[in-house]
């Protein structure tokens, strides 16, 4: 039995194979729905980095005279935190509407169905990219660490983006089968907010930092926040990611295997 050669056969292979080599249209359709969203603007995607700005130092210096931390701890903290945050929230909060936005494509080109989730998650990367700038000002202003730990940002942001994107497509998939998934994520986006680690460091909190730790989310932003802090981030941290990493692109791949002829029906 050719084990090896109906693995390279299953559709899931052959449409991601396809997929990587559209990686120019990928590109090219994340950058396009960038510019679309801020054509005719003065500013352009900078509004996104002016109002991300705006927010760290106000809500940093607020809410460090309302903890009693030094702002000088606690704006770099609540900056990196915010920015990881809008950046994961972006992908999850859109996920669930990827094909269904894309339907009309979908309907009249033959592309690769895998192309989209990843266009996704590009697009809000380059969000991400017009935020970062903020976190060096901020780092600058206030003294941030730098050391050998700090590079432990790149393979940190790299497993966050392979998360965000095994998520993408079991949500989309999801999300093209139930339409009110939509709503369900917006509706919990709010409260996963104020039970993850955004506006502040588990240890800042007067109980117990152990019921954060149920959050996943709580994971993914200290897995980056701590490099840009200065510091590595904690081995269990570390290991939750890489184990949702494994487990979840298993999970994807089975998902986008078994229902990928479905999805263009669905829509």
């Amino acid at each position: 039995m050719d084990v090896a050669g109906g693995w390279r056969r299953s559709p899931a292979v052959k449409d991601i194979t396809a997929g990587l080599r559209c990686w120019p249209i990928i590109s090219f359709m994340a950058l396009s729905d960038v510019r679309a969203r801020y054509k005719r603007s003065v500013l352009g995607p900078l509004w996104l980095t002016l109002g991300t700005a705006a927010g760290s130092i106000g809500l940093g210096l607020l809410w460090s005279e309302l903890m009693h931390i030094p702002a000088a701890q606690f704006v770099p903290t609540l900056t990196a935190g915010l920015i990881l945050w809008q950046f994961i929230a972006g992908v999850l909060s859109e996920s669930s509407t990827v094909y269904a936005r894309q339907s009309s494509v979908i309907r009249n080109l033959s592309l690769p169905l895998s192309i989209y989730p990843p266009q996704l998650v590009l697009r809000h990367v380059v969000n991400l990219l017009h935020n970062l700038p903020i976190l060096l000002v901020v780092g600058l202003l206030y003294g941030l660490p730098v050391g050998w730990a700090t590079l432990l940002v790149v393979p940190a942001l790299l497993v966050l983006l392979l998360n965000l994107y095994w998520v993408c497509v079991v949500v989309s998939i999801l999300g093209a089968r139930f339409r009110d998934l939509e709503h369900i994520i917006g509706a919990v986006l709010p409260l996963l907010m104020f039970i993850s680690p955004v506006f502040y460091r588990p240890n800042y909190l007067p109980f117990s930092e152990k019921i954060l730790w149920f959050n996943p989310l709580s994971h993914a932003i200290e897995l980056v926040r701590s490099p840009l802090l200065g510091h590595a981030p904690p081995m269990f941290v570390v290991w939750a990611n890489l184990g949702a990493l494994a487990a979840g692109l298993a999970l994807a791949f089975w998902l986008f295997n078994d229902k990928r002829d479905r999805i263009a029906f669905w829509i």
